[in-house]
């Protein structure tokens, strides 16, 4: 467990240093997404995510929320709970629309500090070892409506605050905006997407520098970065769904799409300008109270270690369960980290309570 800590920290620490104006992967915290729901279902939830959680996954899917009010509540633990995940949020319908707020928080709690672990001469004082904490928050306003009054075609915007910490070492400030639209079909399909970070999502660093940097027989480490300012470029989510009523009781809604990062990454279909990934998920649901779900993500090309010639695939499955009483639903939801073939599971629990329906049972 220290040997991990120490991993982590040091990643922590190295990726400051090394920062630059545009990151591939700034703010990931923003894209695990949040609700039990979409994450069993991989994500395919971009048409269809009809609730206090949609500002996630598309700010459109607001609209669905017919009466009164709704709250959400999320807790989430990754890496046998080194890092642990919340989401709250709320929602309330309007004259004009829709309007929720949301508040995102990804922590790691109790890292090594080792940076000051060899003193100037280049002896070991492992007394100096400390402790520090990384976090991640975001604050999200979030806005749906029919344009013109078109009820077949709803539009969500987010205006997103963050701030991230790093200990005593950096803070780094940053706004930006996302947008979405969901088109309802006359046969019952969906189309819709969200593009993240629409404008661009600007971060601004202060690093300590005296906490950051180490002197070791005259050679200084981990010196400041000279790039303050981080930029996430846009990326697009994208998707089809329909429901599938199997009898009166019994219905399937599945989803498929396609993620779009305006970079080259690890995306099966990668290039210079833009890397496309699918996801795809379903839910089964019973008289809208039972709900079992399944999804597949973040498809990757990894070089095989042993014969770097070579490549192979890595994704992530998900799966979960649901269940729903009058006004107040409770999801679950587990899913693999994909990495590399790792064994790293996950699991997700949400609550929701909608009042509107709560009311009107």
């Amino acid at each position: 467990m220290m040997k991990k800590y120490f991993l982590l920290a040091f990643s922590l620490v190295f990726g400051i240093s090394q920062s630059q104006i545009i990151r591939k992967y700034s703010n990931e915290f923003l894209n695990i997404g949040a609700g039990a729901r979409g994450l069993a279902m991989g994500g395919a939830v971009v048409t269809n995510q009809d609730d206090v959680y949609s500002p996630m996954w598309n700010p459109a899917g607001l609209m669905a929320i017919e009466k009164d009010w709704q709250g959400a509540a999320m807790h989430a633990e990754y890496f046998e709970s080194i890092a642990k995940y919340d989401y709250l949020a709320y929602a309330k319908v309007l004259e004009t629309g829709v309007f929720g707020v949301s508040v995102v928080r990804l922590g790691v709690d109790n890292i090594l500090n080792t940076t000051q672990l060899i003193d100037t001469e280049g002896n070991i004082d492992y007394d100096k070892i400390t402790k520090f904490s990384q976090s991640d928050y975001a604050a999200i306003l979030s806005y749906a409506f029919n344009p013109a009054g078109n009820t077949k075609l709803d539009v969500g915007i987010n205006a997103k605050i963050v701030y991230r910490n790093v200990g005593k070492f950096a803070n780094g400030y940053g706004f930006g905006f996302d947008i979405g639209a969901i088109y309802k079909m006359d046969n019952g399909w969906k189309i819709g997407g969200m593009l993240r970070d629409a404008t661009t999502t600007v971060n601004f660093w202060s690093v300590n520098q005296k906490e950051l940097s180490t002197v070791v027989n005259g050679e200084e480490f981990n010196p400041a970065p000279k790039d303050k300012m981080e930029l996430t470029m846009p990326k697009l989510n994208a998707g089809v769904s329909k429901t599938f009523n199997i009898n009166s009781s019994v219905y399937v809604l599945p989803e498929a799409g396609i993620n779009v990062d305006f970079a080259k990454t690890a995306a099966l279909l990668s290039t210079d300008f833009a890397s496309i990934t699918p996801y795809a998920g379903a839910e089964l649901g019973y008289q809208k109270m039972i709900f079992v779900r399944l999804g597949v993500n973040r498809f990757q090309s990894i070089t095989d270690i042993e014969d770097v010639s070579r490549t192979k695939v890595s994704f992530q499955p998900s799966a979960g369960i649901g269940i729903r009483y009058r006004g107040l639903t409770l999801d679950y939801a587990i899913t693999n980290s994909g990495i590399g073939g790792s064994n790293f599971y996950s699991n997700f629990f949400s609550l929701k309570l909608d009042m509107g329906q709560f009311r009107n049972d």
